[in-house]
């Protein structure tokens, strides 16, 4: 018998019967896993800069009892806050169903497609942090997506589709709509959510006239609008370090691990600041207009659920009240104001928009970090990794409130607490601010003096006033 390790599902066969063929994961429990499944042909050969082609019907069982390969080859860091592993091969457009058991009494049952982050050029979608256990646990299906990264995904190259990563996961969703209830999933009651580069996938999604029918509830966990492409001539500068013209048959000449290590030690050169190298395009089928604009005019049928963390890339020592006063912070520039951006867009939405601030500060990161708040999300607090990013004493009843939040927004119960317009002063949920209440609205989290204290407040037209 094959050792098991962490890329493996546990439990015994079990099998499903979904128009996609026979599938064979793994029962442990109540919780059903079917990881690694592809969803479309393998992004290689001519294939590999061409929009995804669905996959055929497998004419075998699948064996889907282990993470499948993903897109990353090289991670954005030499460590990083959420374990990330890289798994070889080239089935890089997979993904992976945990459900709950199916009985009599239950289903079908809500889902929820998870979208990781990585700055559109890292990531995995095997990362024990999004096992949905807790999801299936509280009868939701979810489903964790691989997409294409880095230049694969979103370079903008003659005679390439723009917008790749993005045609992957719409690609993703139409598996979800054609095989979910195979797993016991609900079609017309799908759920897409992300975090961080996820986070700005979901918005992205949301404002594209491209995501009719797919997905029926969004959340955005530190997302943003990071549609400008790749930064100006980084192209250029990439294909002159690795020797190849910057065209597609350039690029197609080096591997995926080659490029996504040049991209990433070109980035850093260029000081690694947060700067997005490359990233959704604006202009085409899927993103026509800009984020903000299409939020106005697309999906407002769909309810939105979005936030940020306290501190994102600014925990630490550097993390002050003064810069928070201030708004100074790439925290209020990258993330936080773009939750009132998506808000005030979304005003006229019938659907409604909800906004929540995590200010719960890890005592290992100095603040309330950037993708601290997962865990919390998922309710994995026991998981690999948690530990060393959190500490050894992360509150449980915190994980309970925030699962159980986003839980019933999968279930279709509308939040607890007011809908946001983008004003000043928009009521949230804030979650973990010591000495703080947990309490279902409150007014004024989005404004830097109710955060962190008495002190002057930014004027009513800065972007700080209304940041998250």
């Amino acid at each position: 018998m094959t050792e098991m390790n962490s890329l493996d599902a546990p439990g015994e066969p079990d099998a499903v019967h979904a128009p996609a063929g026979t599938i064979v994961g793994r029962r442990d429990g109540r919780t059903r896993r079917f990881l690694g499944i592809p969803f479309a042909q393998q992004p290689t050969g001519a294939r590999r800069f061409a929009a995804p082609v669905r996959r055929g019907r497998f004419r075998q069982p699948y064996d889907a009892s282990r993470h499948g390969p993903t897109s990353q080859r090289v991670p954005l860091f030499a460590t990083t806050t959420v374990p990330e592993p890289s798994v070889p091969g080239d089935d890089v457009l997979n993904l992976g169903v945990v459900a709950p058991a199916a009985d009599e009494d239950r289903g079908p049952f809500p889902v929820l497609v998870w979208i990781h982050g990585g700055a559109f050029l890292a990531g995995s979608p095997a990362s024990p942090w999004y096992d949905g256990r807790g999801f299936a646990r509280d009868g939701v299906v979810c489903v964790t997506v691989g997409y294409r990264l880095g230049v694969d995904g979103f370079a903008v190259l003659d005679g390439v589709p723009t917008n790749l990563g993005l045609r992957d996961l719409l690609l993703a969703l139409d598996w979800v709509q054609e095989n979910i209830a195979a797993f016991g999933g609900e079609p017309d009651r799908v759920t897409v959510a992300g975090q961080s580069a996820g986070g700005a996938a979901v918005l992205a999604l949301l404002s594209s006239p491209a995501r009719d029918g797919r997905f029926h509830r969004a959340v955005s966990l530190s997302g943003g609008f990071f549609e400008a492409g790749a930064v100006p001539g980084f192209l250029d500068e990439l294909g002159d370090r690795l020797g190849v013209p910057a065209t597609r048959s350039g690029f197609g000449d080096r591997t995926v691990e080659e490029l996504q290590r040049a991209v990433l030690d070109l980035r850093d050169e260029r000081g690694g600041d947060g700067t997005l190298v490359l990233a959704p395009f604006v202009g085409d089928d899927v993103l026509p207009v800009p984020v903000a604009d299409g939020l106005a005019a697309h999906g407002h049928d769909v309810p939105l659920l979005l936030g940020a963390t306290g501190d994102e890339f600014d925990s630490g020592a550097g993390s002050t009240d003064e810069g928070r006063l201030a708004g100074t912070r790439r925290t209020d520039t990258l993330f936080r104001a773009a939750c009132p951006r998506a808000a005030a867009a979304r005003r006229d939405a019938a659907a409604g928009t909800w906004l929540y601030s995590f200010e719960w500060p890890s005592p290992v990161l100095g603040g309330a970090a950037h993708c601290v708040d997962i865990p919390y999300f998922f309710d994995v607090l026991d998981a690999p990794g948690v530990a060393q990013a959190l500490g050894p004493n992360p509150p449980r009843d915190l994980a309970t409130s925030m699962h159980a939040d986003l839980t019933a927004f999968v279930h279709g119960r509308e939040p607890a607490w007011a809908r946001a317009t983008g004003a000043v002063g928009d009521p949230a949920r804030e979650y973990g601010r010591p000495g703080g209440v947990l309490v279902a609205d409150t007014t004024g989290v989005f404004d830097p003096v109710v955060r962190s204290g008495p002190g002057p407040g930014p004027g009513p037209g800065s972007e700080a006033a209304g940041a998250c």
